[in-house]
């Protein structure tokens, strides 16, 4: 039987737990293979100062089974790189499985993957997915298809954990989540932006409002492409 391929995306100033958390959980899949693809194979920062070493470039990755995009501040970057979209649209076109998790559903429309789909992403740039096709869907976990996009950062657990159940059974998956003592109990209530309350995403807005308007002109030059 042949290994089911998995890789993941990278490219400078990714969000590192966008990546690494669904890692966690999708290179426990039995008879599979994970990847760590970039457009080189030299090491790729992240946005929080820890670099990640590809195990292939686009050049030398195999077909994948599971194409993974993570988000982060450097997706204006990867949205702008056409070597990356070409990259990920190459792969979605054989793919069983082309997902994402937070921004990186912008990598995905702007290869053209998300036209007519519901998606999500994170919460501040859901206005955004419009721009690339997509219906958003308020949910931590959209799947529609062979797509899934998941929402901010911490979503990505989620998203693996569904991918293992639908591959491998439940069984396996809740194996996996008890082997990572998943089990969220967060001190707050204002994961989203409904419950936080008005001075904590106050102080978030200037960035976000920054980086949509980034985000917006990266996407529109891409659709023109």
């Amino acid at each position: 039987m042949s290994l089911f391929n998995i890789g993941f995306v990278i490219f400078p100033e990714l969000t590192q737990l966008d990546f690494t958390g669904p890692l966690q959980v999708l290179a426990q899949l039995p008879q599979s293979a994970t990847h760590v693809v970039a457009k080189s194979d030299a090491p790729v920062p992240s946005d929080c100062g820890l670099s990640l070493l590809p195990t292939h470039s686009f050049a030398t990755c195999p077909p994948l089974d599971l194409i993974c995009v993570p988000g982060g501040r450097g997706i204006v970057g990867a949205i702008a790189d056409m070597d990356t979209i070409d990259f990920v649209r190459r792969q979605a076109g054989g793919a069983r499985y082309v997902t994402s998790v937070c921004t990186g559903a912008f990598v995905l429309g702007a290869a053209g993957v998300l036209k007519g789909r519901r998606a999500t992403t994170h919460w501040a740039y859901t206005d955004l997915l419009p721009l690339v096709g997509a219906t958003y869907e308020k949910a931590r976990v959209v799947t529609d298809g062979n797509v899934t996009t998941a929402g901010g950062v911490t979503s990505g657990i989620d998203f693996g954990l569904g991918i293992v159940a639908d591959i491998a059974g439940e069984a396996v998956a809740q194996a996996i989540q008890l082997s990572i003592e998943y089990d969220p109990a967060p001190p707050f209530d204002c994961g989203r932006p409904e419950r936080a309350p008005d001075g904590v995403k106050a102080q978030l807005a200037g960035r976000y409002n920054r980086a949509r308007e980034a985000y917006r002109a990266v996407i529109e030059r891409s659709q023109t492409r």
